[in-house]
């Protein structure tokens, strides 16, 4: 065994003075370096969770035919429980997304953690957490900052922290930097700084994708629901949707959601009843209009003109990248798995794996959205922008309306004040 690790260390003198080292016992952390697919030590197989319910009403069928009632049950069971979620409203649609983070970090960091737990590395679970709370901490206060400016305006305890939230989020980041080069053991530091690297990519993909889900979900619960489902049609549901849903095409179903401000309007703080509130005047990207078609389809389709949202038409773009783009997330989840020799990423969900399972394509489809509504979607937002006037003091705020007062005279909105 020493002689192929001096082998595959392609004649590197130093390399090979480290093996040595391991060899003898006082430096084994190169080992990692050295070990081939083959020698990644396997992961504790996930139990079967499926309730014994189920197994003694399934167990006349096969193996594959009792996965699949397993998984088009409980599937069935999230697509109701998802559904009172969202008649719950958005609050409780951010604590689902904050939870299903925590689970899906949770589940990766397990992986690490089981692969490399013969090493006993010190304080990785704790910091890999704690960093967590770090990151949350950042995203969530700037989010607040952001879209509840007037809600904070009115809880004094609030207004230090948002002041200083970039301060005391670097803060909190430095100390578990600095914990963590305390916790480095000199057997032990290359492995240690992959332990690292993975929790900061894990944090990456899982903690600031989750972010953008909260945002596009503050633009209007359109925005979160339709990209989700979306997914679902191409992904684990396509049956159950197929089957139900066959026959409504999900531009349809685009078009049923866009007539309700409940699903329309942005998240916003109602300073006057002390609540948040999704209710407003939809905007013309949820109201029908009239589109001429082009001659040579006119042929085809018998019509001049069709009546659509805009909305519908930037449904098409959505669905076009979960369909094309979206497996991706899933091809990436599975060659993942399969590096670490795993069928699932934890055993959560009878017949379905871990919760990262499911979510695989979801984040990189909320990537996609928030980049999109950026893109071609968002524009100044009036209240948003009062939210920020309100915070200024009363003296910026005179120089704010003094000039955009003089701006309106100057284009002849405004006429000029007389003076005596």
């Amino acid at each position: 065994m020493s002689e192929l690790r001096r082998r595959g260390a392609g004649g590197d003198h130093e390399t090979a003075n480290v093996i040595d080292k391991d060899v003898d016992g006082e430096d084994r952390f190169a080992e990692l370096d050295l070990r081939t697919d083959s020698d990644i030590p396997e992961v504790v197989p996930p139990t079967d969770r499926t309730p014994e319910i189920f197994k003694k009403a399934l167990s006349g069928l096969s193996s594959r035919w009792k996965n699949w009632w397993i998984r088009g049950i409980l599937t069935l069971a999230m697509i109701a429980a998802f559904s009172l979620i969202i008649y719950m409203g958005s609050f409780m649609l951010m604590l689902l997304v904050m939870s299903i983070q925590v689970k899906c970090f949770h589940e990766i960091i397990t992986i690490g953690y089981r692969v490399y737990r013969s090493y006993e590395l010190p304080w990785f679970r704790t910091l890999s957490w704690y960093f967590l709370l770090c990151v949350n901490y950042f995203f969530y206060g700037e989010t607040v900052a952001d879209y509840f400016a007037t809600f904070v305006q009115r809880r004094e305890q609030l207004q230090f922290l948002i002041r200083y939230h970039r301060f005391i989020s670097f803060t909190l980041y430095l100390a578990g930097f600095c914990l963590f080069v305390l916790s480095l053991v000199k057997r032990h530091y290359r492995l240690q700084f992959y332990m690292f690297a993975w929790t900061h990519v894990t944090l990456l993909i899982i903690v600031t994708q989750s972010h953008l889900v909260i945002q596009n979900l503050f633009e209007g619960m359109i925005w979160f629901l339709v990209p989700i489902s979306s997914v679902v049609c191409n992904d684990i549901a396509a049956y159950i949707f197929g089957f139900f849903f066959g026959r409504t095409p999900l531009i349809k179903v685009a078009t049923l959601l866009a007539q309700y401000q409940y699903f329309v309007c942005p998240v916003e703080y109602n300073s006057e009843t002390n609540r948040f509130v999704t209710e407003c005047e939809p905007s013309e990207l949820f109201q029908l209009q009239k589109y001429s078609i082009p001659p040579l389809l006119q042929v085809v389709l018998g019509k001049e003109t069709v009546n659509l949202c805009p909305f519908q038409m930037h449904s098409i773009a959505l669905s076009t990248f979960a369909s094309l783009i979206g497996p991706f997330g899933g091809f990436f989840a599975s060659g993942f798995k399969r590096a670490f020799k795993i069928k699932d990423f934890a055993d959560t969900i009878p017949g379905h794996g871990g919760i990262m399972d499911r979510c695989d394509c979801q984040y990189l489809m909320s990537t996609f959205v928030h980049v999109y509504i950026t893109s071609f979607i968002r524009g100044p937002n009036p209240s948003k922008l009062l939210q920020q006037l309100l915070v200024l003091q009363p003296e910026q705020q005179l120089n704010v309306y003094k000039t955009l007062k003089t701006h309106l005279i100057e284009k002849g909105i405004l006429q000029p004040s007389l003076r005596g």
